[in-house]
């Protein structure tokens, strides 16, 4: 298929504010790891993937109402939304823009802020309805006054990639003509020391894919891309959407299957919606989160969809942390930044391959002409999803 295509993108993470700050610090090996200054936490010895703006800074620089009901993700999503609409070059986003946003916990960090407020504060009570995710995704469509389609995809750690995948559906199907895409979450308490119960947090910057890996380290970002069907498009398009594919192997809560089947199924089904041949991909953006369980799994479900020909591979998230629902969205635009840049981000802080796959990452600056992408997804719970993003030709 000739893909959906991608015209716009907007970017916040801990490597940089905005889409050019990001590819600096990727071209450059500039992790943005680094320890919890914004978010108040007593776990100050973990390293997080942390954007040093707080929450009034944000606000300031959104022009937001000092009585604004934006959480930290809304803000952050709300910056790289803006982001993206100043990358086209536009004033507003037109009629009928549909608006598919993905997050894990949404506006989690505003009730561990006022819960216990809420029975006597009124003035905190218009965060109560923040604790559904789905009240971020309405406060980004209501700053920019977006009333066509808006919903939000809450699937883990797959979210804003499955928002991609259903925006690019939706397309395809004719029921949308331009959709921003992404997805956002944040640092909180709850996912903090959620993450650290299940002992898989590191207390180092994490080291996907090497075979002393401990851990991951927890992220925040927002990132969006504007989907537009063919006869919207004005500019030649930043990439194109090819292929996408999901799968749930069900295996665990919490845990990959030990064969990899959800990333397994998830990958033949992009595959097999572009119509490309295995040997056509020329770079995996994995999902390598640097846990012992996850990059195993993803490994083994790697070997067994490319069998002995594996194409070049690396994980971006020793740059900016796992930023759980955001991570598919900030993946994808590292995968198009790699397809226009013609070139492969490192996987940062690898030394050794794992014993049972004996397969090395991309572990410095690579340059590469790169037409087809594929960038990986894996939830809690089993959700898995595949994106492949190829050159516009």
């Amino acid at each position: 298929m000739k893909g959906i295509a991608v015209t716009g993108m907007g970017v916040i993470s801990s490597i940089g504010h905005h889409l050019s700050e990001n590819l600096e610090a990727l071209s450059s090996s500039k992790s943005g790891i680094s320890f919890p200054e914004i978010l108040q936490t007593t776990h100050t010895h973990l390293p997080v993937g942390e954007i040093k703006f707080n929450n009034t800074e944000l606000s300031e620089i959104l022009n937001l109402p000092k009585t604004q009901a934006y959480t930290r993700a809304a803000l952050l999503g709300t910056f790289a939304v803006k982001e993206l609409l100043k990358n086209l070059g536009w004033e507003k986003f037109p009629e009928e823009t549909g608006f598919i946003s993905g997050t894990s916990v949404g506006g989690i960090d505003a009730t561990e802020k006022h819960f216990k407020q809420y029975a006597a504060n009124s003035e905190n009570n218009r965060f109560i309805q923040a604790q559904h995710p789905g009240f971020t995704t309405e406060k980004i469509a209501e700053y920019f006054e977006l009333n066509s389609v808006v919903t939000n995809i809450s699937t883990a750690c797959s979210s804003s990639a499955n928002a991609i995948l259903v925006g690019a559906r939706m397309i395809q199907c004719g029921r949308l003509k331009r959709v921003i895409v992404g997805g956002t979450d944040c640092l909180t308490k709850f996912t903090l020391n959620g993450f650290n119960s299940l002992k898989i947090l590191s207390s180092n910057p994490c080291k996907p894919f090497d075979d002393r890996r401990d851990g991951l380290n927890l992220g925040e970002a927002a990132a969006y891309l504007m989907l537009e069907a063919d006869d919207l498009v004005q500019n030649k398009p930043i990439a194109r959407i090819s292929g996408f594919g999901n799968a749930n192997d069900a295996f665990h809560q919490t845990a990959s299957s030990q064969n990899g089947e959800g990333a397994f199924l998830a990958m033949e089904k992009a595959l097999k919606i572009a119509g490309l041949e295995k040997s056509q991909i020329d770079y995996i953006n994995a999902h390598g989160t640097g846990t012992l369980n996850n990059d195993l799994s993803e490994s083994m479900a790697i070997q067994r969809f490319f069998g002995e020909d594996i194409p070049l591979f690396s994980s971006t998230k020793a740059y900016t942390g796992h930023t759980l629902g955001a991570a598919g969205a900030l993946e994808a635009i590292f995968s198009i930044l790699s397809i226009s840049e013609n070139k492969i981000f490192p996987n940062l802080n690898f030394a050794e391959a794992m014993q049972e796959t004996g397969y090395s990452p991309v572990s410095i600056i690579r340059k590469a002409n790169l037409r087809h992408v594929l960038s990986n997804s894996l939830g809690f719970g089993g959700n898995c999803t595949s994106l492949i993003f190829s050159k516009d030709e």
